[in-house]
Order: structure tokens, then sequence, then C-alpha cells
């Protein structure tokens, strides 16, 4: 322990090593529930980037482990520390090193928080689409880390679409850049989107070029109420066989809409089974907001209402990001899951889930980003029952074997992390599975980097 941190003391200012038991502690897990943590030897928070390469010559010299950090805000146990680990905090490196408008790119540290990078751009008339529910804390890094996604998908794609070119520091201090700035490149194996989504096993990201768009005209919502999760499902895939192009295309169902109710009072109808959410950010949108709603009520909408502002569609645009924090307003805890199925399985996974929701007698309550098939059930229970508890991750292990049942895949844009480690396994099988572990040995073949994570069985 005293040469590692005399070792690191060497490359870093005093300040960027923290060792107090009490402070180290706090970088110890992500948001996950039911994932283990260790007890991190040391924290270290780098600015630059010799830093980091300091911090991983120092590691592979020693042989110890590196967990990199973002905000922490994951939810897979992606982030959590090992015991005797360094954690690898990435949230002092948040510059903006460039917002080019002729390029359409930005080039940014890692440590840059999603909003503050968001509307950095639109200052410029630019658009950085990937917009995570936690965006307002989210860090960039964080968001590659984990292929994030959020409300705007359905559109305009997960992050993994805006990653252009990544400097990545390798688990031996080499420095690799990866990708390009221009608008087409095909140069090689494509190695940036190889790491977009690895959850820091094979390098940490300490800058990326991330493509821009115009910034679009004000979207404006419509929100349709119906009698069942089904019949929600039913127009979400009549919307999307017709060739329309939402912004958004969001549902909750009763049990997170009587939640955001009880918790806002925004008024929302506590009757409904099911809220859809569907936006359109074309320079007119009211042509496909009437054919939306035609679609909706054909589907059986009990009601559909267009907002009549802008202040209104951010009014019900609120509702759904505050979902998943009404929800654990009901339960001393949560367990949130991150299932993606075809659209065309999407009522099958979400009378699947009620059915699982009875079976355990639990209050799961769903939000998806249903026009690109993206689920979150959100199981609430008490962790200090051991009874509850068990039934919460026999429940949560349940939905992801539904899923995949469906034909679809274990996480959309959560990660894979501690918690759904044994699962990726059986999504991929033994051939793939053996793949990915072959890459993995190609980048950190010492295994240093974020072990216990992803492939680590």
């Amino acid at each position: 322990m005293g040469e590692l941190i005399k070792r690191l003391r060497e490359g870093l200012p005093g300040e960027a090593v923290l060792t107090d038991p009490d402070v180290i502690r706090a970088y110890a897990n992500d948001m996950a529930s039911f994932c283990e943590a260790g007890t991190p030897a040391v924290v270290v928070l780098p600015r630059t980037v010799e830093q980091v390469r300091h911090v991983m010559r120092t590691a592979t010299a020693l042989r110890v482990p590196v967990v990199p950090q973002g905000a922490r805000t994951g939810l897979s146990g992606a982030a959590n520390a090992s015991d005797g680990c360094i954690v690898l905090s990435l949230v002092k490196m948040d510059r903006i090193i460039e917002i080019n408008p002729v390029d359409r790119v930005a080039v940014v540290e890692p440590g840059v928080v999603n909003a503050v990078l968001s509307r950095a751009v639109a200052e410029q008339g630019l658009y950085y689409p990937p917009d995570p529910s936690s965006w307002e804390q989210c860090t960039i890094g964080g968001n590659i880390g984990t292929a994030s996604g959020g409300l705007c998908c359905v559109k305009y794609g997960v992050t993994a679409e805006y990653v252009l070119g990544l400097d990545v520091v390798l688990a031996d201090g080499r420095l690799m850049s990866t990708g390009r700035r221009t608008a087409k490149g095909v140069a090689g194996y494509d190695l940036t989107r190889l790491f977009v989504g690895s959850e820091g096993s094979l390098g940490i990201v300490v800058k990326a070029v991330l493509a821009l768009k115009p910034a679009p005209p004000e979207q404006r919502v419509l929100a349709a109420e119906f009698p069942s999760a089904a019949a929600a499902c039913a127009a979400v895939c009549a919307i999307m066989a017709r060739g329309h192009a939402p912004s958004l295309l969001e549902l909750m169902d009763g049990t997170s809409v009587r939640a955001v109710n009880a918790m806002t009072r925004m008024g929302l109808p506590d009757t409904t089974e099911a809220l859809l959410l569907a936006a359109f950010d074309t320079p007119d949108p009211a042509p496909d907001l009437a054919a939306v709603a035609e679609l909706c009520t054909a589907a059986g909408a009990t009601e559909v209402v267009p907002a009549e502002s802008a202040a209104e569609s951010d009014l019900l645009l609120q509702a759904r990001r505050m979902t998943l924090t009404a929800l654990e307003t009901l339960r001393p805890a949560t367990m949130i899951d991150d299932v993606c199925v075809p659209r065309s399985r999407l009522a099958d996974m979400l009378d699947g889930t009620a059915a699982i929701a009875e079976k355990y007698a639990l209050t799961i309550g769903v939000c998806a980003h249903a026009g690109d098939g993206n689920t979150h059930p959100v199981v609430c229970f008490d962790p200090a029952d051991p009874d509850e508890a068990r039934r919460a991750r026999e429940s949560f292990d349940e939905i992801m074997a539904l899923g995949l049942e469906l034909g679809g895949t274990i996480t959309g844009e959560h990660g894979v992390g501690v918690l759904k480690k044994e699962w990726l396994a059986r999504e991929l099988g033994p051939v793939g599975l053996e793949m990915q572990r072959g890459i993995k040995a190609v980048f950190d073949p010492l295994g240093l980097l974020n072990p216990g994570k992803v492939l680590d069985l």
C-alpha cells in the first residue's frame, strides 16, 4: 500500500490522491442494487492525460487493478470498486476543448456532464442528441462506457452513433487514438465502436470527438391515455409501421403514472393503465401529431391530448423523467431492469412483466423508450425484508429471461457491469463469449481494468 501511494504521488498533485477511508468509501459503488462493491486502496482524480498515463503505468508495474469512474450514476455496478483497487475518477477532466460548427463536432474530456455539453452546443445552434435520464449528472465518459441512450433514441440513436474518435490510455499506459473527426472514414477495424460500451474494461477514454447535428425546432408532445399496456403497445406498432419518425415515443404504465402523480401532483390521469407520449420536432409537427392521434384512438386510447405550448410539452416530458424518482418513493429500494425487445414484442414484454409482478407479489412499474423497444421495469422492494429481497432478485432474473425469450437483449443502454454478467454469457453463447474474452486479453492481458465486471465470469 505504501509503495502504491508513493508512486502515485510521484506523478500526481497531492490533492489528486485520496486516502482517507471515510472519503474513499464514498467512491465504492454506483447506483445499482444487489451489486457487491469492495474497498479501494486509493482514489485518484487526474486532470491531465499524462496523469492518467502515470496511474496506469503505476498500476501495471505493481499489478494493481484499476476501476474507472465517472459520476457513478450507472445502474449495473460497472463503476463499483474492487478490494485494493485504484479508483480512477475522471470527473476533474471536464473541459470542452472545441465546438466546431463547420465540422459539426465537439471535442471533450470524459468528465464533461452531458447537460453541460448539450447546452454549450445549443448556444451555437447545434444539437448533441443522446440524453440519458440522468443527463444533469452523468458524464460523457460514463455515457461512452455504457453506450447510453435516452428519450430521443427512436429518431436520433444512441451514444455509439455519435462517437467519431477517441483518445484512450491503455492498461500499460500507452496512449492510442482511434477513429476520426471527418464525416466519413473506414480505415482499419472500428476500434472506436469497440470501446463504446466496454465499461472501462479495455482502456481509459481521455478524449472524445463527438458528432453534432443542427438544432431541430422545438418539439411538440402528444399524450394518449390507454386502458391497457397492450393497447398502448399496439399504437406504438401502428405509429412505426406507418413510417412516422417521432423525436420521442415514451410509455409509462399505470403504476408509474400513479407514482408520478402522487409525488408531483401534476394532474396526470390516475385511472389510465398506460400513458403514451409522442413528440415531433419537424418545422410543422401538426400533421404528424394529428395522424398519431388517429392511430392512438384506433388502438383504443380513451383520450388523446396534444400539448398546446412548449411549456406543456416540457411538463409532460418532466413527468416521464421523474418516473424513477417517483417509483423510489413506493418502497425503500428499487432494482431497475433494462431489457430491450423488438417493437413487435413490446406488449408481450409488458404483459409478461405484469404477470411476474403478480407472481412475486411485488410492485413493478414500467417506463419504456417504446419507440425502440427498450423497457425499464423497476422492481420496488424492502431490502430489510429477506423474503421480499429474494423475491425482488428472482423477479429481476425472470424479467431478463423473458426479454431473451422474446428475441431481445438483457441491456439496451445501462450496461452489464456486475449486475448482469452471468446473463451476458447466456445471450452471447459460448463462441461469442470466447471471442470477446480474446479481445479483452489483447487490450488488458493482466486483467487489471475493471476486474469482476462484464466478461469476468
